[in-house]
């Protein structure tokens, strides 16, 4: 069985098993290391990406569920969406250990995209990512913050240094 997709603008057809979790394959097979595992179970959102703009939880996502769908890792974020997120992050100092935040990353880029002004409410929530070192108010601060840069139009751009500081 052949399954078609693309995974940041890119065409993948696959023959391997439409049971194998989305993540897998993006990590292992199309070379994606950005999106990361964290539990296996679809509880963390470590391996959050987006499938046709929404966040989803990649581990728990065979890859028949994304047939012809577009898929986008924290790679692939357009500036756009994850300039001003990416650079909230950064300017807050959002990471501690970091390992989550790609996935929080998403989280928080397909929250903006839904809704340009989230509440404290709407983010609590939209971004249930589980981060062990508890940089929550962090992550909150940073989504406001990225929400207000995106109302003035002020999403400027990260260097690809900057940008790989954050989801390595």
């Amino acid at each position: 069985m052949s399954l078609s997709f693309t995974i940041n603008g890119k065409a993948h057809e696959t023959h391997e098993d439409p049971n194998m979790p989305l993540l897998w394959f993006v990590r292992d097979i199309a070379g994606y290391k950005g999106t990361k595992f964290g539990c296996g179970l679809g509880l963390c959102g470590s391996c959050t990406l987006h499938v046709d703009g929404q966040a989803v939880r990649s581990c728990v996502l065979p890859i028949s569920a994304v047939a012809a769908k577009s898929v986008t890792t924290i790679e692939g974020l357009p500036d756009g969406e994850s300039g001003s997120v990416q650079r909230t992050w950064l300017e807050l100092q959002v990471p501690q250990c970091g390992y989550c935040q790609s996935g929080m990353i998403m989280a928080a880029a397909a929250l903006l995209s839904d809704n340009p002004d989230p509440s404290d409410e709407d983010i609590d929530a939209e971004i249930t990512n589980i981060c062990r070192c508890g940089t929550y108010p962090r992550v909150k601060q940073a989504i406001k913050q990225a929400a207000e840069l995106k109302r003035n139009g002020d999403a400027t751009s990260l260097t690809s240094a900057q940008t790989s500081t954050v989801i390595e």
